[in-house]
């Protein structure tokens, strides 16, 4: 029998081939709240420090460019690995380890600095294999995991550099052989006229990176089913357990890198170095529309996001504010982002 003339017109549309306004595709973007957001800072901070020219003074870009970078380099595989549904609140105190057993290598056994960089990220290689190992193995929260190794890192920064050194510091990085062109690599200065530091090219470079990882690459369409679905991920063939890893090595791995970066900068490293700043890396890549529940984010939504941090830092002190309220701002960034994205993200849902 043939069905009624009506019964095509009657039938659900399929929605994977409605059509989508141009302005409900960009405001899907997970990365269009943070672009909000930083053109909303920028525009902020232009006013209220106009007396040091906030707009117009390249020096005052390269500041919080710089300080951006502090944040934006690790922020970067901290993003992926939330994307992927994990945690890791060890990847601060991994900076002050890594600084530190640069220093131990180069100052006390006198290791040529190459050497000691190599060891250093072999070292941040094991951090992080220990932690996805142990996630994957145990299926306890990243969130416990990575605390333990947080804590248990912090003591043996402190206890391990008042042994050795018999103090809570080690100086002196500057002596080792190798130093000058380690130095070179990665504490210079690329506009040295304005104070523009070799770390923000990096900081781009890693972004650049992690972005075409994330949306060219299988990897990066493994990423998203392991943070999004990872059940139905693994039946369809992701190797699930294997991508969360390989995830939090690249995590510490880069952790590592930034804190060989930062003693080559200071020639030196506290032992308390680092600690807090996972949750600035956190707060960068929530803020550049990571969920915490996983699956969702991106790559250069965290550099916006870390970008947010940078003109927060140096705009409240440029405006002549106490600097106390960096963290209340970075407080209220991290709960108006995580509205901003929830409601721009039903919005464009909604949007046909």
């Amino acid at each position: 029998m043939t069905p009624p003339p009506n019964a095509a017109a009657a039938a659900p549309a399929d929605e994977r081939l409605a059509h989508v306004g141009f302005l409900a595709r960009i405001f899907k973007r997970p990365d269009m709240g943070a672009l909000i957001g930083a053109l909303a800072v920028f525009l902020l901070f232009a006013w209220t420090a106009r007396q040091v020219n906030w707009a117009g003074d390249a020096g005052v870009w390269a500041s919080w460019l710089n300080t951006a970078a502090y944040d934006g380099i690790v922020a970067v595989p901290v993003a992926l690995l939330m994307i992927g549904g994990e945690f890791d609140l060890s990847a601060g105190v991994m900076i002050g380890s890594s600084g530190l057993l640069l220093g131990i290598l180069t100052t006390k056994a006198h290791w040529n600095m190459w050497p000691a960089v190599a060891v250093v990220m072999l070292f941040g290689l094991g951090i992080g294999l220990l932690n996805g190992v142990t996630v994957v193995k145990t299926k306890l929260p990243s969130f416990i995991v990575t605390l333990g190794t947080f804590f248990m890192l912090r003591g043996l920064n402190a206890g391990g550099t008042i042994k050795i050194t018999g103090g809570v510091s080690i100086n002196d990085i500057d002596q080792a052989p190798g130093f000058n062109l380690a130095h070179k690599l990665f504490a210079s200065l690329v506009w040295p006229a304005k104070g523009l530091s070799v770390s923000v090219v990096w900081w781009l470079g890693l972004t650049a990176v992690g972005a075409w990882l994330l949306s060219r690459t299988r990897f990066g369409n493994w990423i998203f089913g392991a943070g999004g679905d990872p059940t139905a991920a693994r039946n369809v063939g992701v190797p699930v357990a294997r991508t969360k890893v390989a995830l939090f090595v690249m995590t510490s791995m880069v952790a590592a890198a930034w804190g060989i970066m930062t003693a080559t900068n200071l020639r030196g490293m506290q032992s308390n170095e680092g600690v807090g700043r996972e949750f600035e890396f956190i707060i960068a890549a929530v803020v550049g529309g990571c969920l915490l529940t996983g699956g969702y984010g991106s790559v250069i939504g965290t550099a916006f996001g870390a970008a947010i941090i940078g003109m927060a830092q140096i705009g409240i002190i440029s405006s002549g504010w106490d600097s106390n309220w960096v963290y209340f701002f970075e407080g209220v960034v991290l709960l108006a982002a995580v509205m901003l994205n929830t409601a721009i993200k039903r919005r464009a849902e909604r949007a046909r």
